[in-house]
């Protein structure tokens, strides 16, 4: 499994943190950990590590650009 830590910018609002853990679940991923880092102006950052098969995270980022709202700011390898 690759392992990744991605940090992303949504919505404030009931449900967007769910909608994300969900498409990163259909992807095969696993997030391992979560931080909120802030949120303001309507819009909240988090950084989380996810596990994913394999050690292309190109299906993880397509499912979760395709969430409206949801912008991935980076992503790297986990060390």
């Amino acid at each position: 499994m690759g392992l990744f830590n991605i940090q992303i910018s949504l919505p404030d609002r009931p449900g967007s943190l769910g909608a994300v853990a969900s498409a990163i679940g259909f992807a095969g991923g696993d997030i391992r950990s979560l931080v909120v880092l802030h949120s303001a102006e309507g819009r909240g950052v988090d950084d989380m590590t996810v596990a994913i098969p394999g050690s292309d995270p190109t299906d993880l980022l397509e499912v979760l650009g395709a969430i409206g709202g949801v912008e991935v700011i980076s992503i790297s390898a986990a060390q």
